[in-house]
C-alpha cells in the first residue's frame, strides 16, 4: 500500500484533470458513448488490461489479471451524468446546456481509472484479479448495472464494492452501512376517467379532481395502515394534472408518485394498495382508471460479512474517520450488483470545508476534490486487503490438509 499511495499521489493531478474534463463534457444516462470512448482509451493506454466495451449498452469493462492466483475482486464506478443546467461558476462548468454532472460519477470514474492505473502497473504482485466495472445509465431506470450483468460483467467475480462521494459528508471521513442502506425506488402512475362537464352542474358529471384528491389522501394509508410500522416506507405523490378552466369540471386526472422501501413485502404490499384503491374508488363513483406501476431498483443491501472487512481493512490503513450510516430512501443500482454477488458500497466525504455545500441533483453541486485520492485508497485498500486476506486464507487451508 506504501508504495501504491505514493504512485496515487504522484497521478493527484492527472486524477483532478480527468474529472474536470468529464464534468465539462457530461452526457446522459444511455447516451454516453464519447464518455465510454474516454473511458476504454484510457484503460487501453495503461496496458496490461483486457477491455470490452459496449457491455450491456455503454458499459466498459476492464480485467486487470494478477502475477498470482487468488480470488477476483469488482470495482464500480458510474458516469453518467443529468438533465441539470450546471450553474456553478468555476473553470470546469458543463460545456452542455442543459446537462451536467450533478451526482459525482465523474469524480467514481477519475478515481478508479487512477487506480486502474495503478494496479495495471503492478499487476504481477497480485494475489488475484481486479474487474474495473465502469457503468453507463446509473441514473434513469432500467439502469446500467441490470444490463451489465446480463452481459456477463460478474462473470467469474467473487466479490463487488462499490463508492459514492457525498458533497454534504465532511471530507475525511467514509461512511459505512450494514445491511440496507438504500431503498428501492418504484414509479407508479394513475390515470382517472370520469365524465367531464359545467362547472354549476356537479351532479351531472363525474368529476375526476375530487377523485383524485380523495384517492391522494388514502393513498397516504397504505403506509400507516397496510406496512409494517417497523419497516419504513415512503408514498409520495409529485405530480397531479387535470382540467383548463376554472368553471368546468375535468373529465380525466392524471397523478405520479414515488414507492420507497426497504423489505419487499412492504413494496408488494404498497404496488397492491395503490391498484385496489384506484380502482375501488373509481368503480364506486362510476368512473374508470388505468394504473401502472414500475419497480426500479431494489433496496441496496451491504453483506455484513464484507462490511465488517472493509471496516477493518480502512481503519488499518487508517485512511478516514469511518462514520456509520443511517439507512437512506434514495436509490442505487449498485444493488443489483450486491444480489448477485457478496460485497459493500461506502459514501466518501466530499464536503467542502471552506464554502457552501449543496446536495446531489442541486444545479451548483460540486465536491472537495481531495476526496477523489481518498476513493481511490479507498479502493485500492480494499482490493489490497481482500486479495491478500484471501490469498492467506487458502494458504493456511493448503498447509492444514
Amino acid at each position: 500500500m506504501e508504495k501504491w499511495n505514493a504512485r496515487l499521489s504522484e497521478l493527484e493531478a492527472t486524477m483532478i484533470e480527468w474529472r474536470r474534463y468529464l464534468h465539462r463534457n457530461p452526457e446522459l444516462s444511455f447516451q454516453e458513448t464519447a464518455t465510454a470512448a474516454f473511458v476504454a482509451e484510457k484503460l487501453r493506454e495503461f496496458g496490461g488490461i483486457e477491455v470490452r466495451t459496449g457491455v450491456g449498452g455503454n458499459g466498459v469493462v476492464g480485467t486487470i489479471r494478477g502475477g498470482k492466483p487468488g480470488i477476483t475482486v469488482a470495482l464500480r464506478a458510474d458516469f453518467d451524468a443529468l438533465p441539470i443546467q450546471d450553474e456553478k461558476d468555476v473553470p470546469y462548468r458543463s460545456t452542455v446546456p442543459g446537462v451536467m454532472h450533478a451526482c459525482g460519477h465523474d469524480g467514481h470514474t477519475a478515481a478508479l481509472l487512477a487506480v486502474a492505473k495503478i494496479l495495471s502497473e503492478h499487476r504481477e504482485e497480485l494475489s488475484g484479479s481486479v474487474v474495473l466495472l465502469h457503468q453507463h445509465a446509473e441514473e434513469a431506470p432500467p439502469g446500467g448495472a441490470k444490463s451489465m450483468i446480463e452481459d456477463g460483467c460478474l462473470e467469474g467475480v467473487d466479490e463487488v464494492y462499490g463508492i459514492h462521494l457525498a458533497s454534504l459528508q465532511p471530507y475525511g471521513t467514509i461512511g459505512y452501512k450494514h445491511g440496507y442502506l438504500t431503498a428501492s425506488a418504484d414509479l407508479f402512475e394513475v390515470l382517472i376517467q370520469g365524465k367531464g362537464g359545467h362547472g354549476a352542474s356537479p351532479h351531472q358529471t363525474i368529476d375526476a379532481v375530487a377523485l383524485g384528491a380523495q384517492l391522494i389522501t388514502e393513498l397516504q394509508m397504505l403506509v400507516s395502515r397496510r406496512v409494517d410500522p417497523l419497516h419504513p416506507a415512503v408514498l409520495t405523490v409529485g405530480s397531479f394534472h387535470a382540467g383548463s378552466a376554472h368553471n368546468v369540471i375535468a373529465d380525466q386526472a392524471k397523478m405520479t408518485g414515488t414507492v420507497r422501501t426497504f423489505q419487499e413485502d412492504a413494496r408488494d404490499r404498497i404496488e397492491s394498495g395503490i391498484r385496489a384503491l384506484s380502482e375501488g374508488l373509481c368503480r364506486s363513483f362510476d368512473a374508470t382508471c388505468e394504473v401502472g406501476y414500475m419497480r426500479g431498483y431494489p433496496a441496496t443491501f451491504n453483506h455484513h460479512k464484507e462490511t465488517d472487512e472493509v471496516v477493518r481493512i480502512l481503519t488499518d490503513e487508517q485512511i478516514a474517520k469511518l462514520v456509520e450510516l443511517p439507512a437512506m430512501m434514495g436509490g442505487e443500482d449498485f444493488s443489483y450488483y450486491l444480489q448477485e454477488k457478496p460485497g459493500t458500497f461506502i459514501m466518501v466525504g466530499a464536503a467542502f470545508e471552506d464554502q457552501e455545500n449543496f446536495p446531489h441533483h442541486h444545479p451548483r453541486f460540486d465536491f472537495d476534490e481531495r476526496a477523489l485520492t481518498m476513493s481511490a485508497r479507498a479502493f485500492l485498500a480494499i482490493v489490497e486487503g481482500r486479495l491478500n486476506a484471501a490469498s492467506e486464507t487458502a494458504e493456511a487451508e493448503t498447509a492444514s490438509v
